[in-house]
């Protein structure tokens, strides 16, 4: 790897054009954000782990959900935060290649286990006959398995076509975490192929299950509208609107950062790392209030164990 690049680390500059007297407010504001989603995503697998009423399918889904949030941010926030504690914003070439394997892992990872979350939904509300036949705890585990695999696989192409590109400097890279896309701007040879290969490989992983979810969630409220008998609809409608808020802002901007960077949209270089981490962090902490906190059997589950 020494012999392919003139760089043998990086430098993670978080938010680059923001002055010395702010990056205290940064850190502070990044740690509350990681604790914030330790304790609701913490709290949710837990409790799907070590409580028997909790294991369902509906619940094993967000259960998935909650610890790759976790996962994620664990294997991010706290480099940021050591950057701007105490000046530790180097990141070795194998350590960064290893943080981008594990961000865009778990970001497509999430994508599918969303698609799987919004299938549930369209089975329980518009099957809900067959709804003990077709999502069955065995089918569950393998569709689980399954993505957590296909998840892994579309990452590795990331890693495939980035690690053997040549990086001769700068080392620094303006962002909060190794991605893709953070990493292109060091390259030191023409990488229109390898962008077209990425940006191809995360339209399949974003695209594919938000059309997915799309037709799922316009069955669902069109089955909630025609029917006269539904019991609590206005409750599911509200629900359903609420996971399509959570569903846009992870899709919608994401989407946007991709096509910009392959037509090298030039943003300023602070609020493009400040949509990447709306994007990134803002979804895991509604994520655990909106699919688990929020539900009945959970709210029962938390009052017992308080109890």
């Amino acid at each position: 790897m020494a012999n392919q690049s003139a760089v043998l680390n990086f430098e993670l500059l978080g938010f680059p054009g923001v002055p010395d007297k702010f990056h205290i407010l940064i850190s502070i504001t990044m740690f509350l954000v990681y604790t914030m989603a330790l304790i609701s995503n913490g709290t949710v697998t837990l409790l799907i782990i070590l409580k028997e009423n909790l294991h369902q399918s509906m619940y094993v889904f967000i259960g998935n959900l909650a610890m790759s949030d976790l996962l994620f941010d664990t294997i991010t926030i706290p480099q940021i935060i050591s950057k701007y504690w105490f000046g530790a914003g180097d990141i070795s070439m194998s350590g960064c290649f290893f943080q981008m394997f594990c961000v865009h892992f778990l970001g497509s990872f999430d994508s599918f286990i969303i698609m799987l979350m919004a299938f549930d939904r369209y089975i329980a509300i518009c099957k809900p006959l067959r709804y003990s036949s077709i999502i069955t705890h065995r089918s569950t585990s393998v569709l689980c398995w399954f993505f957590w695999i296909l998840a892994g696989l579309a990452s590795s192409i990331n890693i495939i076509v980035v690690v053997p590109l040549p990086f001769c400097g700068p080392n620094k890279i303006n962002s909060c975490f190794c991605s893709a896309s953070a990493l292109f701007p060091l390259v030191c040879q023409d990488i229109k192929s390898s962008r077209e290969i990425l940006l191809v490989n995360a339209m399949i992983v974003l695209l594919a299950p938000l059309t997915f979810i799309i037709l799922s969630y316009i069955f669902i409220i069109k089955s909630i509208n025609s029917s006269v008998h539904f019991e609590n609809w206005q409750k599911v409608f509200y629900t359903c609107t609420t996971h399509l808020l959570i569903i846009a802002l992870y899709y919608a901007p994401r989407v946007f950062v991709y096509f910009a960077n392959y037509v090298r949209l030039i943003l300023n270089a602070d609020l493009n790392v400040l949509i990447l981490c709306l994007y990134s962090y803002l979804p895991h902490i509604a994520n655990p209030i909106i699919y688990g906190l929020r539900t009945e059997e959970i709210k029962r589950t938390i009052a017992k164990v308080f109890r």
